[in-house]
């Protein structure tokens, strides 16, 4: 009786997850966490931010600020050849980070002028991160770096 219960809950359970994520799957899960887990409160000044992955594969992060000025951040993840987290579940940062300056950066309506330039990292704040989400981004990234090529 016992093993038969074993096989039931068994087949169950490879019934009701998903295991082949679709393009859209791993795009719409990659979005969803970054949005989720995005830590604003690591700049005070920071009066809205977009964070998003496009159909694309292109990462795009805009900040902008009280006063107007805008950060905005771009690469393609085919560019990308690390991803680490330095932290911990409560708090920390995704470091993306591409082999040349592939990260476009912009600075628009700031004091100091406007700036465009190149780096090879990315440092995306994060709040709320367990392993197994992180492992699963980590995956959803990857996946997306990998397509189309």
């Amino acid at each position: 009786m016992l093993i038969a219960s074993l096989m039931v809950l068994t087949v169950a359970v490879n019934y009701c997850f998903k295991y082949n994520f679709t393009e859209q799957d791993w795009l719409l899960w990659a979005n969803k966490c970054l949005a989720q887990s995005y830590d604003p409160s690591t700049d005070t000044k920071l009066k809205k931010w977009e964070l998003l992955i496009t159909p694309e594969s292109f990462l795009r992060l805009r900040k902008t600020y009280a006063k107007g000025k805008q950060e905005y951040y771009s690469f393609s993840l085919h560019k990308l050849n690390g991803v680490d987290y330095v932290g911990n579940t409560n708090t920390g940062t995704l470091e993306l980070k591409t082999v040349a300056d592939d990260i476009i950066v912009q600075t628009r309506n700031d004091r100091k002028g406007d700036v465009d330039s190149m780096t090879t990292e990315l440092n995306i704040p994060l709040k709320n991160m367990p392993a197994e989400r992180l492992d699963s981004l980590q995956e959803a990234l990857n996946y997306l770096k990998d397509k189309g090529l």
